[in-house]
């Protein structure tokens, strides 16, 4: 019995699809963590175990905590409050893969660690990065603790993410991201900061195929309102705007730092501009969202109207043409555009004339950015400076390798192999301490550690970055191709590093004169560094600015500033090396997101593409690392609780510690030495097929027991069904038996008092029609009435009549006169005047006279004849034909049958033979044959001549009997 109850308690709780319950079904829609692939090396099976999963709808799939994301491009219905509720506190293994699951456990480590986290967010463009990050934010609003107060960040901090849009196509906002800071105190959140550690510039004044420039502008364009772009000089067509339009393949080449040489001569090429509308954004949407976010963040009507300002004048700036003048330099060519900005002389020559134009783009640009984050950060700040713990969030572009790679790719890539490198170092450092932990012998894990491609570019005096400083900022002037030797000279003997010079026979087909090759973690990226420099200032120009963003951002005393400036690279580097020691300082957790497809269709998985993310997103690199050691480790609890039943002696029940529980159940499936270790608080398992065979066994054991659960479970639905049948049963009886015993007392009351009634009424019968007698009365005379129905006399010669009680005398006497009439009245209503005719016919061929002129003839109908007795009441004068027999021999004689009103004659020519009194006549009897006999009976005492006649066709035969007593002689 205690066995029946572990097993109901255990299995009537709700089932929850954890990692080790969806081995099950692994064939059909591949693993949860990539930690258990059996071929964790090989590249097809981890694409196979992820195709499986997208075409199940299974998004979600961890590498030991790292959560691997694939955009489905399609509503799923997984983000939900319910969903939201149920990954609430959870264990991280418990519940499949979810991006809930990360966000959940961030939050619970803070809480009960109280240390700060970060959440690093990275893909391509399209990958679903700021949907990630989204669904983060919304997790913590709606999961956390809150007040009215606290709901004020919360919608800051959502309504942010529109403002600052953490994606490629993003909201004044490039893609090397930020990390959003979230400070929680008692698990609430409390207030958030945001950091810019890179803005891609270069993306406001020229794009890649297949991109567009920033939102903002597509949306101020498209939503804005009349009077504000009339106010700013705009015109609602993005395809006037160079900057919207402009993309890298119409430019010679690309700068080191950021900077190009554009023939703007070049008319435009018919993919120009094409991205300018896409169907999946509607910007008119999107920019009353962005609308409604400033408000909220709680911006001025005077800072918009700056920051709008800001935004135009990009815009016009674009359209700034320039051309020669006799002299060599560059003057404008058209004064539209120069007044919605500022009045421009320079003599610089046409190319730097355009650059400049860029160049000062980009800085407004870019330092409007700066006071946006900044603005942003005051509305969100912590007032209160008590200590809190925090969450970040990191959304940054993964890894890039296009057909040209400039300056911005080589920063995002070093940035990723930045985070490569910290990522692994975090998660080795993570598994070495969970051993040390566990009291399990450390075992070196080999692994590429990328730190030398980071000193490579980062190393101090002979780094990339640092040749490329050196060779911006020294006197004189720098070429592409004296920074590209510089290089060859300094790091030119590194493995990888690559130039056409540097290169094998083979290699060198594949760079040009003015690239190099830098082998990263992910692959091999070859850089342009095609470019010029310049040194133009358009610092006084901006500080004079009337406005009060510009103003804010341009200050004079950089003009006055003799220090040298640092260059753009190495501001990149001293911000990412800011950025990492911030990361190293939190706890981490990782999500990689990978984009299915370039068409952004659902359900369509390109195995080449996503072959490529999996590899620059390192992914395979850091699941060999995960590997290195044991691929699945557990909590003695937790293990014992799911696999006890595979073992007789921790099943149900296990009366000793956790850990010598698990100790006997491993020894009793048969684990060998080399395939498990045990720790003080985990088992681990080397592994992923002997979590399999242990699955698979606790499958076949758990049907078992389900079919023994189902029918003690069903034994005891039916006994608990019988009981409650038994007792409703029980409970129908005798509430039946109370009706019908009421029923029965109240018949037989009514019975009582119908019999007293009727009783009453029989003892006053007699008396006139009173309240007494009424009812019997009543009854009385519909009971004979109803007898009398069904003995009413069917013709004339019927005589009977029903007896009628006493008191219905004088009725039955008026009801029999009545029915009388009736037969008669129908009876002679029968008779056809035909018939008549056809009767004294007859009369006058056989007779020749008359019996007081009136003849008639009797016939009597089949109905009356097949009668046994038929009585005659004559009231007229009647003769007919007759045969008479004697009753000696029965000679037959003729004879004539005369009825007058007293009496019969039997007559021969004449002659009476005889004479029969009505009063002495019995009755008459016909045959019911073809004989046509007709005998007239009479009493005894008349002593009539015996007397037999017959009928011929027309006449009859009469028989005159004596009647002794009942019986004819």
């Amino acid at each position: 019995m205690p066995e029946a109850e572990e097993i109901e308690a255990a299995w009537r709780k709700p089932y929850k699809l954890n990692m080790e319950g969806a081995l099950v079904a692994r064939d059909r829609v591949g693993i949860q963590d990539f930690v258990l692939l059996d071929s964790h090396t090989s590249e097809n099976a981890f694409l196979d175990n992820l195709r499986k999963r997208y075409q199940e709808n299974l998004i979600y799939t961890y590498i030991g905590t790292l959560l691997v994301s694939v955009n489905p491009y399609k509503e799923l219905g997984i983000y939900t409050v319910k969903q939201m509720e149920q990954y609430k506190g959870v264990n991280f293994f418990e519940l499949p893969p979810h991006i809930y699951a990360i966000a959940d456990n961030a939050y619970r480590v803070m809480c009960t660690e109280y240390n700060n986290h970060f959440i690093l967010i990275s893909g391509e463009s399209g990958a679903g990065k700021t949907e990630a990050s989204k669904k983060i934010l919304q997790y913590f609003a709606m999961t956390c603790p809150t007040t009215e107060q606290l709901q004020v960040v919360r919608d800051r901090l959502l309504l942010s993410n529109p403002v600052l849009e953490v994606s490629r196509k993003c909201t004044l906002l490039p893609h090397q991201r930020l990390p959003e800071q979230q400070d929680f105190s008692l698990g609430a959140p409390v207030g958030g900061h945001i950091l810019s550690y890179l803005i891609e510039k270069s993306r406001v004044v020229y794009q890649n195929p297949g991109e567009r420039n920033f939102h903002i502008f597509y949306q101020l364009l498209e939503g804005g309102e009349e009077d504000l772009l009339h106010d700013l000089g705009l015109e609602r067509n993005p395809q006037k705007y160079m900057y919207l339009i402009q993309v890298v393949g119409e430019e010679p080449g690309l700068s080191w730092p950021p900077a190009q040489s554009i023939s703007h001569a070049t008319p435009l090429s018919p993919q120009q501009g094409h991205c300018a509308k896409v169907s999946s954004i509607n910007d008119r949407s999107d920019w009353r969202t962005v609308h409604k976010a400033f408000t909220v963040i709680d911006f001025k009507a005077r800072d918009l109207e700056n920051l709008f300002g800001v935004i135009a004048s990009v815009l016009h700036l674009g359209n700034i043409q320039f051309e020669e003048d006799s002299n060599g330099h560059a003057i404008i060519t058209t004064g539209s555009q120069i007044k919605w900005i500022s009045k421009v002389l320079s003599p610089l020559d046409v190319d730097l004339a355009f650059y400049a134009r860029d160049a000062v783009a980009k800085a407004i640009y870019g330092r409007t950015f700066t006071w946006l984050v900044n603005k942003i950060n005051s509305s969100l700040a912590n007032k209160d400076l008590t200590r809190k713990t925090v969450i970040g969030l990191l959304d940054i572009y993964g890894f890039e390798v296009f057909e040209t790679n400039s300056f911005e790719q080589f920063c995002i890539n070093y940035c990723n192999e930045k985070l490569q490198q910290l990522l692994i170092e975090m998660t080795l450092k993570a598994e070495q301490e969970e051993y040390e932990l566990e009291g399990i012998e450390w075992e070196p894990i080999p692994y590429f550690n990328n730190k030398i491609i980071c000193d490579l570019v980062e190393e101090k005096h002979k780094g990339i970055i640092s040749i490329l400083d050196e060779e911006c900022l020294r006197p004189g002037e720098a070429t592409d191709l004296s920074f590209l030797e510089k290089l060859e000279e300094k790091v030119g003997d590194h493995a990888h590093f690559v130039t056409r010079k540097l290169a094998d026979q083979k290699t060198r087909k594949s760079i040009d004169w003015v690239d190099f090759r830098l082998l990263h973690y992910a692959g091999e990226v070859t850089y342009c560094t095609v470019g010029e420099k310049t040194r133009a200032q358009p610092l006084l120009v901006l500080c004079r600015s009337k406005n009060g963003i510009l103003r804010e951002c341009f200050h004079l005393s950089e003009l006055d500033n003799r220090r040298r400036p640092e260059t753009v690279a190495t501001q990149f580097k001293n911000s990412l090396a800011s950025l990492i020691d911030i990361l190293m300082s939190k706890e981490p957790s990782y999500i990689r997101c990978i984009k299915p497809n370039d068409d952004k269709a659902a359900d369509k998985f390109d195995d080449s593409l996503i072959r490529h993310q999996v590899k620059y997103l390192g992914l395979m690199e850091h699941l060999r690392v995960r590997r290195a050691g044991f691929a699945y480790r557990r909590k003695y609890e937790h293990f014992l609780q799911r696999y006890k039943s595979l073992c007789p002696d921790t099943w149900p029940y296990w009366q000793g510690t956790a850990a010598k529980g698990v100790e006997k159940l491993i020894k009793h499936i048969g684990y060998k030495p080399e395939e498990y270790k045990m720790g003080k608080t985990k088992i681990f398992i080397r592994f992923p097929r002997t979590l399999f065979a242990t699955e698979d066994a606790f499958e076949f054991r758990k049907n078992r027991l389900v079919s023994r659960i189902q029918a003690k479970y069903k034994g005891c639905l039916g006994k608990r069904e019988f009981q409650k049948m038994r007792e409703a049963a029980i409970k129908l009886e005798s509430c039946w038996r109370g009706v019908l015993a009421r029923k029965l007392a109240k018949k037989r009351m009514w019975a009582a008092q119908t019999i007293r009634k009727y009783i009453r009424g029989f003892i006053h019968r007699k008396q006139p029609l009173n309240r007494n007698n009424k009812d019997f009365v009543r009854l009385v005379q519909y009971t004979y009435l109803m007898k009398l129905r069904d003995h009413i006399p069917k013709n004339v010669l019927d005589k009977s009549w029903l007896k009628p009680p006493e008191i219905m005398q004088e009725t039955s006497e008026f009801l029999r006169k009545i029915c009388t009439r009736n037969l008669v009245r129908k009876y002679c209503r029968g008779i056809t005047a035909q018939k008549k005719a056809q009767v004294k016919s007859e009369l006058l061929s056989f007779c020749g006279w008359s019996l007081n002129g009136v003849w008639l003839k009797l016939r009597l109908s089949g109905e009356a004849a097949s009668a046994s007795k038929t009585r005659l009441v004559v009231g007229f004068q009647y003769v007919t034909p007759v045969v008479k027999y004697d009753r000696n021999g029965f000679k037959p004689r003729e004879r004539l049958l005369v009825l007058t009103r007293v009496a019969a004659y039997v007559v021969e020519m004449a002659k009476i033979k005889q004479r029969i009194e009505y009063a002495t006549l019995r009755g008459l009897s016909a045959s019911s044959l073809g004989d046509h006999i007709l005998v007239i009976h009479v009493s005894e005492d008349s002593k009539p001549e015996k007397v037999a006649v017959s009928l011929y066709p027309s006449m009859v035969c009469v028989c005159v009997c004596e009647m002794h007593g009942n019986k004819t002689s």
